[in-house]
């Protein structure tokens, strides 16, 4: 009887296949629960793909029962297999359906509760205007939350775009095009040129077969294939040459192979679970609402208990006291909060969307402000993911190279020329265009193909000279390749066929037995010609540059290039964009902690860092093989003094954002493969490249850059730590004022007063409170100093002890100043005078409140008008009180009538008494911090 599991369970005489499988688990079903217990961040190194890839060929077809010619031959078998493993599909197992996803945004914020308790008390008593108003402020925050909710979640879905839908297979010695979908492992499946590759597949044969695999592993550069063993199963997902994943692309060449894992057990399935796993945690800001909704909760109970109390001692029934003790309560929650906090993200995505950054969930503007790590990838975010040379070396340069600090395009209009060109530095140009396959696209206006190649070209024009490969047929090419560390063309007609060489240092020199001296001379190669070469390529290795050498000969080569002719060297690299450093540098004064994450070699990534402004010191590097020997703890603990994770992997990445947030950091983090995908989901701002970053990332990301540029960040931090200084301003203004007429019916009660406001003004004071003057300080332009403060912490409230003191004493001056003037104008009885003028004061109050709430620090004298909306929020409040004022219809609606002129100026003499305490506190804060600026300090 067979060993195999597959085969044991079919066999006739052996036990059933229920009896095989509930006594003993099937080899492949071992694989799977051990895959299935992984931690999310090993998952992908200890994938199916790591065992298989140091297996044989004949060990992969014994291991799964397969044939290499036929495939699969027993379809009972294939259904069994596909009964075990399921179908080749990334599905989520458990779908709620949108109307109970949308039923539970109600309840599972404290906020909306509240809401919805004073609306169903509302309702219950009679105010059908307030239930209205407070059930549409729920129906409008809720419903925006749960579209941003449901559009994140889509980064599941765009996963499965990436396998397959069909795949050409062998099965009982057939070959046709199946749906992936119906793959088992065992399978032989084959592709090439253009085709996704269906499944995780163990090669049989590749031929000339490159696969991008930039969309799992971040690598721009195609992988070449091989079905040769991988010695070691520790490797990375991009070093197991043998394995072609799963929604990977085929870029050259074809290949067969047997698969080894299908949906979740794949490459990809491993990304995907981690996505589910994953629950994106809740923002500062979200956090702080619903700490907000519990203390204005507790709040309205103590003020529902003190004024009952009040009421009781007084002798009035207990129908009234609850009806008032209620309606106090109700009055004393901003139900306008929600709506204007939305509309401020809202509006804050929109400037964001100019600054070329896609906001993708609301409360993650705010978020942006609160950031105070970032994690970087280097490669297109913090350089400009264009190579380019910065130094050109002749043997008799010395040390003094020739240094380009910025290398322009060949294609640039002004682009900088050296004229003086001796002959050497010609012959090294002319071979590094010779030994060349990039090519000008007319299409793209741009050259494609091999970085390194395009700036080679590239720098030509930088020596007056041009392309000519046009004008010299190429007669034999060797190409590069890991183990070659070269390559070689050989190009010319007739018996004028030159040989011209480009690769590795060492490697060049080993061909090379003479060089070119400055006049273009061939000179024999010395010991220390060649020392000085080496120095040269240490000397530019140490500045982070890659180095290429370059040789020629006057003959044609066959097989292997021989007898050179030293050219000289090449430097380049990079470059990091032009604002980098600024940004950082900005950053960093404003405490934000930014870390480079990179696959390059430790000197490379410090001379990034450096060149960047990038903080580096003792222990400042982390490599990804020490990165792999720590726990999360541990890493949370080394991770402190960390600017810089060299040698890593994109699956590093997840593990980096755990320690961090175990800090209690608030963490940013940037990608664009799919293999980030996890990282960025997990972290507080995900930051997916729109330029290159792949479908996943996108979708996962909270924030996607369309010019793939780190400035961009800047911008979008600032902007969210303006919206969090405008959302503490229109709350300060929300609460003084709902603390003021709170504290005006509580005090009437309390003395047994008539009530100084009916039902219609306390209705317009309300519309004031929760319409446009609140919404218009949402929209105050970011203040430049913000960037200088450090970010606020995880936990720390929105109403802070700071906001809380600005409450009381707004509420303060407008209590006492319109209880004097309704004290000072009651008679024997409430006239309409007496309400007209307790009503005009109150609204002007409010006024004047809302402009001292502009800023906490900064006076209105130093804003100006530079709140647009703000001025037309309140110039329409005061048009629309004096309507109420002087308009008849108004007049009856409202209960009014009209005041003289001397009212009015005394009125706003009064009101105007908490902006200018407020501006008296500005001064004292600033003058103490040296913060006066010369107009406001000669004004005052």
């Amino acid at each position: 009887m067979s060993d195999n599991p597959y085969m044991s369970a079919l066999n006739g005489g052996g036990p059933t296949m229920t009896e095989e499988f509930d006594g003993k688990a099937s080899y492949l079903d071992q694989e799977k629960n051990i895959l299935a217990s992984a931690s999310s961040t090993e998952r992908m190194r200890s994938s199916l793909s790591s065992k298989y890839c140091t297996m044989s060929v004949d060990e992969v077809v014994s291991q799964l029962d397969t044939d290499l010619k036929s495939g699969l031959s027993n379809l009972q078998d294939v259904s069994h297999r596909r009964s075990i493993h399921g179908l080749n599909e990334l599905d989520s197992e458990d779908e709620e359906s949108l109307l109970w996803k949308f039923l539970e945004t109600f309840y599972s914020d404290p906020m909306i509760m509240l809401l919805i308790g004073s609306a169903v008390i509302s309702f219950l008593m009679g105010n059908i205007d307030d239930a209205v108003s407070i059930t549409a402020a729920i129906v409008i925050v809720v419903t925006v939350g749960f579209v941003q909710e449901y559009r994140s979640e889509k980064s599941l879905e765009a996963l499965n775009k990436l396998v397959p839908e069909m795949a050409h297979l062998t099965r009982n010695h057939a070959t046709e095009t199946v749906l992936a979908s119906h793959l088992v492992p065992g399978d032989l499946v084959h592709f090439s040129v253009g085709d996704r590759i269906p499944a995780d597949v163990r090669l049989t044969e590749a031929v000339h077969l490159t696969i991008d695999e930039s969309n799992l592993t971040g690598e721009t550069k195609p992988s070449k294939k091989s079905a040769d063993i991988v010695k070691s199963p520790n490797t990375s997902v991009n070093e197991r040459s043998n394995i072609a994943f799963m929604g990977t692309l085929v870029r050259e060449g074809h290949g067969s192979g047997i698969v080894i894992a299908t949906a979740k057990d794949t490459a990809f399935g491993s990304v995907f679970d981690m996505m589910e796993a994953i629950e994106k945690p809740k923002t500062p800001l979200q956090k702080s609402m619903d700490k907000l909704g519990g203390q204005l909760s507790m709040f309205s109970f103590v003020v529902i208990g003190v004024i009952g109390l009040i009421g009781i001692f007084q002798g009035r029934s207990w129908l009234d006291v609850f009806q008032v003790s209620v309606s106090l309560a109700v009055a004393a929650i901003p139900e306008g909060l929600p709506i204007i906090v939305t509309v401020t993200l809202a509006l804050g995505v929109l400037r964001m969307a100019k600054q070329k950054a896609i906001v993708k969930r609301l409360p993650s503007v705010e978020t942006l402000g609160s950031v105070n790590v970032i994690c970087s990838d280097k490669t297109g975010t913090l350089t400009q993911n264009h190579m380019t040379v910065n130094k050109v070396w002749t043997t008799d340069m010395k040390s003094n190279p020739i240094t380009f600090e910025n290398v322009q395009s060949a294609y640039s209009v002004h682009p900088k020329v050296i004229t003086d060109v001796s002959n050497d530095v010609k012959i090294l140009l002319n071979v590094g265009c010779l030994c060349n396959n990039s090519r000008f696209s007319v299409e793209k206006e741009k050259f494609q193909g091999n970085p390194t190649d395009i700036a080679i070209i590239e720098a030509l024009s930088n020596f007056g000279l041009y392309d000519i490969r046009d004008n010299v047929a190429r007669v034999n090419e060797l190409p590069f390749s890991s183990s070659r560390k070269y390559m070689a063309v050989s190009c010319g007609s007739g018996s004028a066929v030159e040989t011209y060489a480009k690769g590795a240092t060492e490697k060049i020199l080993s061909l090379c037995k003479s060089y070119y001296n400055k006049n273009g001379e061939i000179v024999k190669l010395t010991p220390d010609v060649i020392k000085s070469i080496n120095e040269s390529v240490s000397s530019f290795s140490n500045e982070g540059l890659r180095v290429l050498a370059f040789a020629k000969s006057s003959k044609p080569f066959d097989g292997e290039p021989k007898d050179l002719i030293f050219c000289g060297l090449m430097g380049m690299n990079d470059p990091p964009r032009p604002q980098i450093k600024t940004s950082i540098q900005s950053l960093t004064r404003g405490g934000v902690h930014v870390i480079m994450i990179t696959g390059d070699s430790e000197q490379t990534a410090l001379n990034i860092a450096q060149q960047t402004s990038i903080p580096t010191g003792p222990n400042c590097v982390l490599t990804g093989d020490k990165l792999d020997s720590m726990n999360e703890i541990e890493l949370a603990d080394a991770i402190q003094n960390v600017t810089v994770f060299a040698r890593t992997s994109p699956e590093h990445k997840l593990k980096i954002v755990k320690a961090l947030q175990m800090r209690g950091d608030i963490v940013a983090m940037t990608g664009d493969g799919v293999n980030d995908a996890p990282a960025l989901k997990l972290a507080d701002i995900g930051i997916a490249m729109g330029l290159n970053g792949t479908d996943v990332a996108k979708e996962a990301a909270d924030m996607v850059l369309t010019d793939d540029d780190f400035s961009t960040i800047l911008h979008a931090i600032k902007e969210g730590k303006g919206i969090f200084n405008n959302i503490q301003s229109f709350l300060t203004f929300q609460l003084s004022t709902s603390v003021a007429a709170l504290s005006l019916i509580a005090l009437a009660t309390l003395f047994n007063l008539p009530n100084p406001l009916n039902a219609m003004q306390i209705l317009w004071i309300n519309i004031i409170m929760d319409g446009p003057p609140a919404q218009s300080l949402g929209v105050e332009p970011v203040d430049g100093e913000v960037m200088n403060k450090p970010p606020r912490k995880r936990n720390d409230n929105v109403l802070t002890m700071k906001v809380i003191k600005r409450v009381l004493q707004s509420a303060l001056f407008v209590i006492v100043g319109t209880m004097y003037v309704y004290v000072r104008e009651m008679g024997d009885s409430i006239t309409r005078r007496d309400t007209t003028m307790t009503f005009t004061c109150f609204v002007l109050f409010d006024m004047f409140n809302a402009l001292s709430c502009r800023s906490a620090n900064k006076s209105v004298f130093e804003l100006g008008f530079s709140n647009k909306m703000f001025n037309y929020a309140v110039g329409g409040s005061l048009l629309g009180q004096l309507c109420a004022i002087y308009v008849p219809f108004f007049q009856e609606i409202f209960q009014t009538e009209a005041l003289s002129l001397g009212d009015l100026i005394y009125l706003l003499t009064i009101s105007s008494s908490v902006w200018i305490a407020d501006e008296t506190r500005k001064y004292i804060v600033n003058k103490r911090g040296g913060l006066i600026s010369p107009g406001y300090s000669s004004f005052v």
